[in-house]
């Protein structure tokens, strides 16, 4: 199990990885497309909706208080597919389709992320091939 579970956060946590990188090496167009969602300070959001992203993917990723990492992601996650995927919000039938199944995509992430933070909180140092042991501890 612990190798399913290692394969399961490094192909979970690289996806977060790559956004971060992007958040912070395409600041100004990711900025851009967030201004145009209503999203206030749109650059500094960005800067730090990718910092979040970033440590939290990482924390997965090398299995270092991944249950926080897996926390920081869903504090990402649930806001994210509110403010930038509105989908009630949008008159074309194809931006509408386009913007709900990125609501929907965030918000799948968002539980697979709190079923990770749930697995880690829980299993503890049991689930092995972690460098830090879980920050929480839910029995």
């Amino acid at each position: 199990m612990d190798v399913l579970v290692l394969i399961g956060r490094i192909l979970f946590g690289a996806l977060f990885l790559a956004s971060g990188v992007a958040h912070l090496t395409q600041t100004k167009a990711m900025a851009g497309y967030a201004a145009s969602r209503g999203v206030r300070a749109p650059v500094p959001a960005t800067i730090g909706s990718g910092l979040l992203i970033l440590v939290g993917g990482l924390s997965v990723l090398l299995g270092i208080w991944a249950d926080l990492g897996a926390l920081l992601l869903v504090v990402f996650l649930i806001p994210t597919a509110v403010l930038m995927h509105a989908f009630w919000t949008e008159s074309d039938a194809q931006a509408r389709q386009l913007e709900m199944i990125s609501f929907q995509k965030d918000l799948a992430l968002a539980g697979a992320a709190l079923m990770l933070l749930a697995l880690i909180a829980h299993a503890g140092a049991d689930l092995g091939l972690m460098i830090a042991g879980p920050l929480f501890d839910i029995d």
